[in-house]
């Protein structure tokens, strides 16, 4: 309920969270920086706090069984709207997973920058516990970083990707939070 208080007064949008993160003009900016194995496909939406609330622990459970690769879209309490593609679904793990198809965005209004892996440094792409989801690290800080409420999240410089803070603050509050896949 108090994600759905945060999005928009609107019912109807609620129920369609797509309208709030993913408009078309950007869907289609960021679909064109993905690997070639996901282009032509739909995407249908797994995971969304105004949908299914805040849970880390559901957002894996509606991720078990998937073998596709997974965006994560995050709209901060600053508008600010910026996420990661990752090659894998998530999921705990006690090791990092994930290839060097994995990137973290950010984009405000429109999809600006894209951050790759391509020095090699480490391969700290995902790594998910029960307290927390991490994409990217080494240094001290990661590239994203997810509490199990999907409430707080953190974005630092991290040797995986060579970014900067996604956000307009390194500690930031989660507005809206949803995760798409591929259906092929």
């Amino acid at each position: 309920k108090r994600r759905l208080s945060l999005c928009s007064s609107d019912d109807s949008e609620a129920e369609e969270p797509e309208h709030h993160l993913m408009n078309n003009i950007f869907f289609q900016q960021l679909a064109a920086q993905m690997p070639a194995r996901t282009q032509g496909y739909p995407w249908q939406l797994v995971y969304s706090t105004a949908i299914h609330g805040s849970s880390l622990k559901t957002l894996y459970r509606n991720m078990a069984g998937l073998d596709s690769p997974v965006l994560l879209v995050i709209k901060d309490m600053q508008q600010k709207v910026f996420g990661a593609f990752s090659s894998d679904p998530f999921k705990v793990s006690k090791y990092s997973y994930g290839t060097g198809e994995t990137f973290l965005f950010s984009s405000n209004p429109e999809f600006q920058v894209r951050f790759e892996w391509w020095s090699g440094e480490n391969s700290y792409f995902v790594s998910g516990n029960l307290e927390s989801l991490q994409i990217g690290g080494g240094g001290g800080g990661f590239g994203l970083w997810l509490d199990a409420d999907l409430y707080h999240g953190s974005s630092f410089s991290c040797p995986t990707f060579h970014n900067v803070s996604l956000s307009s603050q390194e500690d930031f509050i989660v507005q809206d939070l949803e995760v798409w896949t591929v259906q092929n």
